[in-house]
C-alpha cells in the first residue's frame, strides 16, 4: 500500500525468569503476545506479521492468534544475552533466503508493551517515510528529573538543580524511549546491527500507553489500566 514490503518481527523468548510464561500469560482474559499480533494484523501498512520464539507453546499461540511462525529460533539466539538485533537479521535473512522476500522496512513491536493501536503503528510508519528518516522509536516525554550515582559512590544530578525548571518553562522537551514501537530500514539494520540509525525520528506516545510488563505486579496494574480506558483492545 505505500510501495513499501513492511514486515514486523514480535520476538517472544520462552525463558523468562521475572515473570514464567510471561510472553503467553493471561492478560485480561488473553495471551500477551496476543495484544501486539492482533495490532500488527490490523495495521494497513504492515505486509506480514512474524513471531519469532524458541518456544512451541509460544509458537501455537500465535499462530491461533494469525501471525507467522516460519521458523523455531536457534538456542544461540535464545538465552539470557541474545540481544534483540541479532533476532531481527536472523528473520530478515531467513525471509529473503529461504522465502525470497524482499523486506523494506522492519517494524519491532515488544509484547512486553500491550497498549498500542494499530493507528500508532500506521501513523509511526507514514512519519518515518514522510520525514525521509532511517529509522524511527516510540517515546513519551518526560518530566523526571534524574540523578546518577558515580563509580565513586557520589550522588549526582543530571539536570541544573539550583535552577530547577518549572515544566511548561523547558523549552526543549525531554523524551524517553517507551520501548512499544521501532521501525526501521533494512540496511540500517543489516548494515549498522542495529534498530536505530541514519536520520533517527520519533512517535510520541501517551503516558499510559507507555507502560512495559516487566515485573509481576504490572501484569495486575496495566490490566487495570486496559479495563479502564483502553477496553477495545480486549
Amino acid at each position: 500500500m505505500i510501495g513499501h514490503n513492511v514486515v514486523a518481527i514480535i520476538p517472544a523468548r520462552g525463558g523468562s525468569k521475572g515473570i514464567p510464561r510471561k510472553n503467553i500469560k493471561m492478560l485480561a482474559d488473553k495471551p500477551l503476545i496476543a495484544y501486539s499480533i492482533e495490532q500488527a494484523l490490523l495495521s494497513e501498512h504492515i505486509d506480514r506479521v512474524i513471531v519469532s520464539t524458541d518456544n512451541q507453546e509460544i509458537a501455537d499461540i500465535s499462530l491461533n492468534y494469525g501471525a507467522e511462525v516460519p521458523f523455531i529460533r536457534p538456542k544461540k539466539l535464545a538465552n539470557d544475552t541474545a540481544g534483540t538485533e541479532p533476532v531481527l537479521q536472523h528473520t530478515v535473512k531467513y525471509l529473503e533466503e529461504k522465502d525470497n522476500y524482499n523486506v523494506d522496512l522492519i517494524v519491532l513491536l515488544q509484547p512486553t508493551s500491550p497498549i498500542r493501536y494499530a493507528k500508532d503503528i500506521d501513523e509511526s510508519i507514514n512519519k518515518l517515510i514522510d520525514s525521509k528518516a532511517n529509522s524511527l522509536l516510540s517515546v513519551c516525554q518526560s518530566h523526571s528529573f534524574f540523578w546518577k550515582e558515580t563509580k565513586e559512590g557520589k550522588t549526582e544530578a543530571l539536570y541544573d538543580y539550583k535552577n530547577r525548571p518549572r515544566r511548561q518553562d523547558i523549552e526543549e522537551p525531554e523524551y524517553k524511549e517507551n520501548g512499544s514501537i521501532y521501525v526501521t530500514e533494512r540496511n540500517i539494520l543489516i548494515n549498522k546491527n542495529n534498530r536505530l540509525g541514519g536520520k533517527i525520528e520519533k512517535y510520541i506516545m501517551d503516558e499510559l500507553k507507555s507502560l512495559e510488563i516487566d515485573e509481576p505486579y504490572e501484569f495486575w496494574l496495566i490490566e487495570q489500566i486496559i479495563k479502564k480506558f483502553y477496553d477495545d483492545l480486549i
